[in-house]
């Protein structure tokens, strides 16, 4: 059992009951998955920077990526429908409680001239986006073998109701918030 997950099942549920006065144990919030997502937009030329992409998000996240497709086609942007433009892949259980540890203490904290992640990305129902600058951040990646600097977006989805279990959420799994 990853160590965050057994932080969540100790120390975070009753911190979150005595703040939040829950009346049973099932109404804490927990961590529902993460979506990492990663859009490679010169794909449209390339396909092989597409397949560095791919290969990246998967040693970040120790998990097969799937290709993302255009929904619509765009002329401006030389975009047809069906076109593969991305990858993405979503986490749960025990591979989510590893990638949000090492997010949390290996990866945000390596980011040049850091203060801390928004604390305004909540949607209103209780999920938080974080948008990262580059991949170089994780310290899976190899610094020589990276051919372009990318980012990514990650987002964590949790089963709290409103924001402000989110984020107390989040904050007790030690998601650095900016003050």
């Amino acid at each position: 059992m990853s160590r965050l997950k057994e932080l969540y099942t100790n120390e975070i549920v009753d911190a979150m009951i005595k703040k939040f006065g829950y009346k049973n144990v099932m109404e804490v919030p927990k961590l529902d998955k993460i979506v990492i997502n990663m859009g490679v937009g010169e794909a449209k030329e390339n396909a092989k920077v597409l397949d560095t992409a791919v290969k990246d998000l998967e040693i970040i996240t120790g998990q097969k990526a799937v290709l993302t497709r255009a929904k619509n086609s765009v002329a401006n942007f030389k975009i047809r429908e069906g076109m593969p433009i991305g990858c993405k892949t979503t986490l749960r259980g025990e591979k989510m409680y590893d990638f949000m540890d090492r997010l949390v203490n290996l990866a945000l904290p390596r980011v040049r001239d850091f203060r801390g992640v928004s604390a305004d990305s909540f949607d209103g129902r209780g999920n938080y986006a974080l948008g990262i600058k580059e991949q170089l951040i994780f310290p899976e990646i190899e610094y020589d073998k990276v051919e372009k600097v990318r980012g990514m977006d990650v987002i964590v989805v949790t089963t709290a109701k409103t924001d402000e279990e989110a984020r107390e959420l989040l904050r007790l799994f030690g998601m650095p918030f900016a003050k």
